[in-house]
């Protein structure tokens, strides 16, 4: 009964976290279907309402939400005794292996290239003008690059217990 119990926690875990994570970048996509570029105005005055809506926004939740929902993924692929055919695409877990390495890739985006990035634009480290406005154009298309990759993560993750006779 513990087995079941920990398999229901982490899938809730890892549903919630995905949700949170993927949602942002939805919440993004509708928000802004276009990149509107930031002026220097944007970024050298402290008190500009735009800014200060961007120091405003929550950058850490989603961060750590990708890492929640990479982490309880890789947790159940393992206590199932998947990992190894995931990981290697092998056999009829190759299907949810290739969802898992989509989002790790997608993770890895998220923490080695939009926060970084984010970094600069929001001030928290320091950049000249010129390259906070470049990070922001990265981020911009850093997180479209992830909710690009969203749709056959979810797709893989589906198929995988919801079709993979088509993979058979």
């Amino acid at each position: 009964m513990e087995a079941q119990a920990l398999d229901l926690l982490l899938r809730w875990l890892h549903f919630f976290a995905g949700i949170v994570w993927i949602g942002h970048n939805y919440t993004t996509l509708v928000q802004r279907p276009s990149y509107q570029p930031l002026v220097a105005a944007d970024l050298t005055d402290a008190s500009s309402p735009r800014f200060m809506m961007l120091l405003a926004r929550e950058h850490g939740i989603f961060r750590w939400a990708s890492v929640v929902t990479w982490g309880t993924g890789v947790l159940m692929l393992w206590q199932r005794g998947w990992i190894a055919d995931a990981m290697t695409l092998t056999g009829y877990h190759a299907v949810i292996g290739l969802g898992m390495w989509i989002g790790t890739v997608m993770m890895l985006n998220v923490w080695l290239v939009l926060w970084p990035h984010q970094k600069k634009v929001l001030g928290f480290v320091a950049a000249p003008v010129e390259e906070r406005l470049r990070a922001s154009r990265v981020t911009f298309l850093s997180a479209r690059v992830n909710t690009m990759l969203s749709i056959p993560l979810l797709f893989f993750m589906a198929s995988a217990q919801h079709g993979g006779f088509l993979y058979g």
